[in-house]
């Protein structure tokens, strides 16, 4: 039962983020949404632990299709980070402010990462490709500023069309969306093969990361190494698509903000040493 703990843990708070939602906002759709990713997610995380060896990729699927298609498509909610700037501008406490206060924000301090490595509509398709493991560990740390360009122009973007009054804003966040996600998608499959590495993507461009990082190196969900079952075989650096080195336990480790918490560590290890 111990090694349900986990599950349990998330799956708890997402609910108790469901309920408040629901009553404070008077929305029934804040009950169902989270309900949904929660319980997606701790389904997953549970039969990744049970030995289940899709677990991950089908929770991938359930919860990054539910937020492209329904929220993203159907319900033309941007939920890329220019939705979170024209939303917060224009003074709605909804849709992706919510979003992101939940789980890129405040939610990383439970579970880190875990938003690339079970929900991330963008990391979803990515991780089909045939380089789930890095064929190098060493960063081009240069192209990390990438991720920071983003972020501003994309800030930028959203501010000047608020101070030009543009019209239709609504459809060109839509628009944005779409396009957004078309490069996003398409940058991400050609930086992997460029680099043979699937993560690619997540690593140098995108700027959500930026969010992500602060709160994720105090998360209470991580990945650790029991050191007396430990044969420091470094099979799960290896194996580590984010470059984590996972036998170091302290918060400060290399890589320490990048653990998705996929578990692929654990999968290797022959001693069964590593631990969420």
């Amino acid at each position: 039962m111990k090694k349900y703990i986990a599950p349990i843990v998330l799956w708890l708070a997402f609910e108790a983020v469901a309920i408040l939602l629901w009553l404070t906002l008077d929305e029934f759709f804040y009950l169902l949404n989270f309900s949904y990713i929660g319980t997606a997610v701790a389904i997953g995380i549970a039969l990744f632990v049970s030995g289940f060896k899709y677990a991950r990729m089908a929770v991938q699927l359930a919860v990054g299709i539910y937020m492209l298609v329904y929220l993203g498509i159907i319900s033309r909610e941007n939920m890329q980070i220019e939705g979170f700037w024209y939303y917060l501008f224009s003074g709605t406490f909804q849709a992706a402010v919510i979003h992101y206060l939940v789980a890129k924000i405040a939610g990383p301090f439970l579970f880190g990462r875990g938003w690339c490595g079970y929900a991330c509509w963008t990391a979803m398709v990515l991780d089909f490709l045939p380089y789930k493991t890095p064929k190098s560990h060493d960063r081009k740390k240069s192209l990390g500023k990438i991720r920071y360009i983003l972020f501003i122009l994309a800030l930028t973007f959203v501010a000047s069309l608020f101070y030009f009054n543009a019209p239709n804003l609504e459809m060109i966040m839509f628009i944005a969306f779409i396009v957004g996600n078309i490069l996003y998608y398409g940058v991400g499959i050609a930086l992997a093969f460029m680099f043979k590495d699937n993560r690619a993507f997540c690593k140098y461009i995108c700027p959500i990361t930026i969010f992500l990082k602060p709160a994720s190196y105090f998360s209470l969900l991580r990945m650790k190494v029991d050191k007396a079952k430990c044969v420091n075989c470094q099979k799960c650096v290896a194996s580590c698509p984010m470059d984590v080195d996972i036998t170091d336990n302290k918060r400060s480790r290399k890589n320490a903000t990048e653990c998705i918490l996929c578990g692929e560590c654990t999968r290797v290890c022959p001693t069964k040493a590593i631990k969420m």
